[in-house]
């Protein structure tokens, strides 16, 4: 098979790829769901865009055709029509559903183990590399390693004449 049929094959698989992935963000929100006001529609669409899908994993309701998630999209767009700002909406979903509805949870005491694992874990890889980098030097070193003796001399260098032989 050449290089020339490959191309096209794999052009044809990327283009279906990026196709299906595209392809629920388009479906979520419906036609009878989008305000008729195109500046308080794209505040929906931002606010939706950060809460979190409470039946999918890591979605958001923007994205999701879950019909819990079109619940809350309807929701933000009640409270927006309601008069509230895009901070009054994210409280009042927050405040039914918890921290866990947003995207990007805020930083809290109760967040601090959510936040500050990762880093934990970077210092703590980075402490342990260290550690093993500095084990290995050694042993590479043959800082532990006794000296050979004239018997295991002997035999070696008897070794190494029979392999090059």
């Amino acid at each position: 098979m050449t290089a020339r049929k490959i191309v096209p094959g794999l052009t044809g698989l990327l283009l279906a790829a990026v196709l299906a992935l595209a392809a629920p963000a388009v479906q979520a929100v419906q036609p009878d769901e989008v305000l008729p006001d195109p500046a308080m529609e794209t505040r929906a669409r931002e606010i939706s865009k950060e809460l979190r899908c409470l039946v999918c994993q890591n979605q958001s309701i923007d994205d999701s055709n879950a019909p819990l998630a079109r619940d809350l999209r309807l929701l933000v767009r009640e409270r927006l029509k309601a008069g509230d700002s895009d901070t009054q909406v994210l409280g009042f979903v927050t405040d039914r559903y918890g921290d866990y509805v947003l995207l990007k949870p805020p930083f809290k005491t109760t967040t601090l183990l959510l936040w500050g694992a990762p880093f934990a874990l970077l210092v703590f890889g980075a402490i342990g590399t260290v550690i093993y980098l500095r084990g290995r030097r050694g042993v590479a070193a043959g800082a532990d390693t006794p000296p050979l003796s004239e018997d295991e001399q002997r035999r070696l260098e008897a070794l190494l004449r029979k392999d090059q032989a």
